[in-house]
């Protein structure tokens, strides 16, 4: 089975058990272990989560503008979250971003600002990252 194919089977799958909120998430880390910890994560929250490896992965994936907020590491092979999230925009996905980083300098704190992307800052600590995928939510929702 394909990785987009698995993704969208998980979330039929919460969609049927009465596990999704509605929302789907696109999840972008290189790290296996952080990615699928995030997703198991996300998912006990209630949302369908759609994760992938790279940029170029994402860049190829169907249906992207369907999804509620895009949660993206920044430092990706060959790319950056920032890179992506501009390429997604000039392709008319307008979908909210998070990036995730650690240590973030203050020109792609400038950068993540004029792109209007709230960075959330390694290590996750408690609820940081769902609080602002909430906030992101909501905002695009009112």
């Amino acid at each position: 089975m394909s990785h987009e194919a698995a993704s969208a089977f998980h979330c039929k799958q919460m969609k049927e058990n009465g596990q999704s909120s509605g929302l789907t998430l696109v999840l972008v880390d290189n790290d296996v272990a952080v990615r699928n910890s995030l997703a198991f994560s996300l998912g006990l929250e209630g949302f369908a989560v759609r994760s992938y490896a790279t940029a170029g992965e994402v860049l190829d994936a169907a249906d992207l503008a369907s999804c509620s907020c895009l949660v993206i590491e920044e430092k990706l092979p060959g790319s950056s979250g920032l890179d992506l999230i501009s390429k997604l925009r000039a392709r008319h996905v307008a979908v909210p971003a998070i990036l995730v980083t650690s240590h973030p300098s203050l020109s792609l704190r400038q950068r993540a600002h004029q792109f209007e992307v709230p960075i959330v800052e390694k290590p996750l600590l408690g609820n940081a990252l769902l609080d602002e995928i909430n906030q992101v939510v909501r905002h695009t929702r009112v």
